[in-house]
């Protein structure tokens, strides 16, 4: 019997143990895998607006909702900043914070100011500059209290800028706590948003814009994706992001036309998943490419069939097919069918007929949309290009149009901004009006819109619902006396 209860005892001790040690484990896997995933949710929620036309870089709010359709200075305004120097970059959100750059500038003499549009090989009203410095604006998402305004960088002598244009119009990109802001010719650099320190800026991509700097970076791991297309030197490139050298640096092979106005460009790139790969779709003068975006390889390239030049709206994908504008002089629509990573696309369909200079397309469910310069609002069908509805609307557009909370919104150079019904007929809801124009992009974020203007940036919000518990009980019949 003594012999029984030891083995017995010691039998249920390994068992238990061996058991108990499985479950545990098994469990502290499953809370593990729990808090990372929940770690993972987090990172991802502190950018909810990490680059120029949101998240996906279409120009879509996906996770926006209950957004104000009207407003003006003095309605549905949770806070408006004023901002100091001159920028068209749109807003970057993340960790708290709204971020944007913009270009403190020092007058020039004018027997200088003479000098130096001397150069110049094109016939464009230009602004000339002294001395420029090149900053990073962090302003508070909830109250709009201006919490950093840090230099990048100082230039002497900054080329001569387009009068629409800025020296900060590229827009940053926000990963984690690495800003990275790009000036085109001006340079290029990194911000830490937690201690507001510089980790690296570089001039190493020279090019001679002839109106000033235009294209907006992408971040594809750890290369940050640049392009280089002056009227001197036509080119895409990478930075290395954590060091900011560059990592790889691709000349455009497309021929083009001798005019060297007609060689630049001030294009954004898309990179898309095709054929089981990442592919940098970019558009230049001329040609749209498709790259690697890990070593800067050629992939495929298409000529436009066209002139193509100083190209400024960003492309757009859906249905298998892209869709960009070749910009000025002759735009044109253009919808690509990009079937492989590999193959040079096809011209599916285009459109000449109010097609955009500078405000980016949009697609929403069937349908393609786009603002030209002018205020024409147009809507095809994006399978096969068909007109739905054209729609004018008031003013001068370099903004290019968001898709929120099941509107479009879309701001004018004088201020106004344009609140669109999607669908198969023409529907403005609103317009509203603020002070200063509006060259940026919005971004709207949970119940927001951030949008910048000229000399400001705004958050504009409907006031929180009333709980319950903040109105009066109902007032029910007297009681009677006695």
């Amino acid at each position: 019997m003594a012999t029984f209860r030891s083995t017995f005892r010691s039998t249920f001790r390994s068992t238990f143990r061996s058991t108990f040690r499985s479950t545990f484990r098994s469990t502290l896997g499953l809370v593990t895998a729990a808090c990372v995933a929940v770690a993972a949710h987090v990172a991802v929620a502190a950018e909810p607006w990490p680059q120029w036309r949101g998240p996906d870089g279409q120009g879509h709010a996906a996770a926006a909702h209950d957004l104000p359709v009207t407003w003006s200075e003095q309605e549905n305004v949770r806070w408006k900043t004023p901002l100091p120097g001159r920028g068209w970059s749109s807003p970057v959100i993340g960790g708290g914070l709204v971020w944007m750059t913009t270009a403190v500038e020092k007058p020039v003499p004018e027997d200088d100011r003479k000098r130096r549009l001397e150069g110049n090989t094109g016939n464009q009203p230009l602004t000339v500059s002294g001395p420029v410095s090149l900053r990073a604006l962090g302003v508070d998402a909830e109250s709009g209290r201006l919490v950093h305004d840090v230099e990048l960088l100082a230039v002497a002598e900054p080329q001569p800028i387009h009068a629409l244009n800025s020296f900060a119009s590229p827009s940053p990109v926000l990963a984690g706590n690495r800003l990275y802001c790009h000036f085109g010719d001006f340079g290029t650099a990194c911000l830490d948003t937690e201690t507001a320190r510089v980790v690296w800026t570089s001039r190493a991509l020279r090019l001679n814009h002839e109106n000033g700097p235009g294209s907006t970076p992408v971040l594809w791991k750890d290369r940050l994706i640049v392009h280089v297309d002056g009227s001197d030197t036509q080119a895409i490139a990478a930075f290395d992001a954590a060091t900011g050298a560059v990592a790889w640096k691709t000349p455009r092979s497309g021929a083009l036309r001798a005019d060297p106005q007609l060689k630049k460009a001030y294009g954004t790139p898309l990179i898309l998943p095709l054929g089981g790969r990442d592919v940098v779709v970019s558009p230049a003068a001329d040609w749209l490419y498709g790259y690697d975006p890990a070593t800067g390889t050629e992939l495929w390239k298409q000529s436009y069939g066209g002139l193509g030049f100083s190209i400024v709206p960003r492309p757009v994908f859906a249905h298998g097919l892209l869709f960009m504008s070749t910009s000025f002089m002759q735009p044109e629509i253009l919808a690509l069918r990009l079937d492989t990573g590999t193959a040079a696309p096809e011209i599916a369909w285009r459109e000449k007929k109010a097609a955009p200079t500078m405000p980016s397309p949009l697609v929403v469910g069937d349908e393609f949309y786009m603002i030209s310069e002018k205020g024409i609002a147009t809507c095809l069908d994006a399978r096969t290009g068909k007109p739905v509805w054209a729609e004018r609307l008031a003013g001068n557009f370099s903004s290019s149009p968001l898709f929120a909370d099941g509107r479009i919104y879309v701001g004018s150079r004088e201020g106004k901004t344009y609140v669109l019904r999607p669908g198969p007929q023409a529907e403005v809801l609103a317009t509203n009006e603020l002070e200063g124009g509006i060259f940026a992009t919005p971004a709207a974020v949970g119940r927001a819109i951030y949008l910048r203007t000229e000399g400001a940036v705004y958050r504009l919000e409907k006031p929180e619902p009333r709980a319950a518990t903040d109105f009066p009980p109902p007032i029910g019949p007297a009681k009677p006396q006695g």
